[in-house]
C-alpha cells in the first residue's frame, strides 16, 4: 500500500461533494434524485461571454499567460473594483487564479506559518478549515448561530483575537447561509482590526451580485480604507456570472502579498487557461443590470422555497441576504425514527436520510461547522425546487416521533 503523506490526514473530503456522489450513483441506478448539494447556478454563461471564448480560440488564445493573470485580465478586474466598490488598484496589486478557491488557498500557504490562528464565523464554507491546516495554521472557527444572524460581532471578535491570530476571513454574502454584512457592522468590525494591527484580512466576496431585498453590498477596504492596505478582497465569475466551469477567481491586495501568491501559484498550477481569461475579461465588462436581472428569479425561488420549508413542521429557517442557500435548522428532527426505526441522532443522519428516503440532496450543517442544520441550493429550476421541498415534507411527515 502507498505511504502518503502525513499532511493528507488534516484534510477531509468535501461534503457537498461527497453527497453529490452518492446523488450520482443512484441516478446511474435509475432513481430520480433532486440535488441541491452543490452552489452552482443553473443559467447558461452569458452569450457574450461565450462569443467572447469563441473569438479568442479563433484567435490563437491557447498558449501561456502571465502566471497570475495577462495584463487585459487585469486591468478588467482593476476597472471592475474602481466601478462597483470604489477601490483603486495597480495590475501589480492583482492576481488571477483557476477559481477564488484557488486564490484564497496561495493566499494562505503565503501568509501562515505553524502556530498562526486564522479566524472564520462558523456556519462557514466547508474549505476554510482544510485549507489552514494545509498551510499549517489552525482554524479558529467562531460559532455564530441564527439569533446572531449566522455573522460576527465586533466584540466577539475582539475577544477571540490573541497574538497568534494572523488572518480573518470574512465571507459576505456567505456559504452556506447567504447573511450579508451590512456597512455599519463591517465598520464595526474595521475598529476592532484598527486596534489590531497583526490581522491580515481576506474578503471572500463571490457572492456580491447575488443580493436581496434592500441588502447593499460593500466590502470592508471600501468601508475602511485604513484597512485596504492589509486586506486580500477576493472576488470571481463563477457564481455571479455563471461561470463556474471556467475557472476564473481573482484578488486584489497589498503588492508584496499578491507577489507571494504568484511565487506560489508558478510551481504549481501555473497560469489559468487562457481562455477563460479572455472570456472573463468579456464577463467584467457587462452592464450590471444584465448580471442582476436573474437575482428576481433566484428571489422568487428563495421566497418560494423559505415558505415551502416554513410550513414543515420541525423546521425553521432564516430569511437570508444573498448568495442562493438556505440554511434551515433541523433541531427539533434530531431523535426522531425512520420509518425503518433508525434513529435520526445527527444532521447527517438526516440528510443521510432524505437522500436515500426523500431523493432529494443536501449537505448537513456539520459540514459548515455548525451541526443541527442543513444547507440547500436553490440555484435550479424552480419547478425541481418545489418538487423538492415537497419530498422533503414527505419525508419529513414519516419519522415518527422520539
Amino acid at each position: 500500500m502507498t505511504q502518503l503523506a502525513q499532511r493528507l490526514a488534516v484534510v477531509r473530503p468535501s461534503a457537498s461533494i461527497e453527497i453529490s456522489r452518492r446523488a450520482a450513483e443512484l441516478r446511474r441506478d435509475g432513481i430520480d434524485v433532486i440535488s441541491l448539494s452543490q452552489g452552482e447556478p443553473d443559467f447558461d454563461t452569458p452569450e457574450p461571454i461565450r462569443d467572447a471564448a469563441k473569438a479568442a480560440l479563433d484567435a490563437g488564445t491557447t498558449r501561456y499567460t502571465d502566471v497570475d493573470g495577462t495584463p487585459a485580465l487585469k486591468q478588467a478586474i482593476a476597472d471592475k473594483f474602481r466601478r462597483d466598490n470604489g477601490l483603486d488598484y495597480r495590475l501589480e496589486e492583482i492576481s488571477v487564479g483557476a477559481g477564488g478557491k484557488q486564490v484564497i488557498f496561495n493566499a494562505l500557504m503565503a501568509l501562515v506559518d505553524p502556530g498562526d490562528e486564522v479566524i472564520f464565523a462558523a456556519p462557514h464554507w466547508v474549505s476554510y478549515p482544510d485549507m489552514v491546516r494545509l498551510a499549517g495554521g489552525t482554524p479558529k472557527a467562531l460559532a455564530c448561530p441564527a439569533s446572531c444572524g449566522f455573522k460576527l460581532g465586533a466584540t466577539q471578535l475582539a475577544e477571540a483575537f490573541t497574538p497568534q491570530t494572523k488572518v480573518l476571513i470574512l465571507n459576505s454574502p456567505g456559504n452556506p447561509t447567504g447573511a450579508g454584512y451590512r456597512r455599519d457592522e463591517l465598520a464595526a468590525i474595521a475598529d476592532v482590526l484598527l486596534a489590531n494591527p497583526q490581522v491580515v484580512v481576506i474578503c471572500d466576496d463571490i457572492y456580491e451580485y447575488l443580493v436581496f431585498d434592500d441588502f447593499a453590498f460593500t466590502t470592508l477596504a471600501q468601508v475602511e480604507p485604513a484597512l485596504k492596505s492589509r486586506t486580500l478582497t477576493v472576488n470571481g465569475v463563477s457564481k455571479g456570472h455563471a461561470m463556474t466551469g471556467w475557472r476564473i477567481g481573482f484578488g486584489a491586495g497589498p503588492a508584496d502579498l499578491i507577489k507571494a501568491m504568484a511565487v506560489m501559484q508558478s510551481q504549481t498550477t501555473s497560469n489559468p487557461a487562457a481562455v477563460s481569461q479572455a472570456a472573463a475579461v468579456a464577463a467584467l465588462a457587462l452592464p450590471l443590470d444584465e448580471i442582476r436581472a436573474r437575482n428576481a428569479i433566484f428571489s422568487e425561488r428563495r421566497d418560494r422555497c423559505l415558505a415551502a420549508l416554513a410550513a414543515i413542521d420541525g423546521l425553521s429557517c432564516r430569511l437570508p441576504e444573498g448568495a442562493f442557500y438556505l440554511f434551515p435548522n433541523c433541531e427539533a428532527l434530531l431523535g426522531r425514527r425512520t420509518p425503518e426505526g433508525e434513529l435520526l441522532e445527527h444532521d447527517q443522519d438526516l440528510a443521510r436520510y432524505l437522500l436515500e428516503a426523500g431523493r432529494v440532496a443536501v449537505v448537513p450543517g456539520s459540514a459548515f461547522g455548525l451541526p443541527g442544520h442543513f444547507r440547500i441550493s436553490f440555484a435550479t429550476d424552480t419547478e425541481r425546487l418545489m418538487e423538492a421541498c415537497r419530498r422533503i415534507a414527505a419525508a419529513i411527515a414519516s419519522l415518527q416521533a422520539a
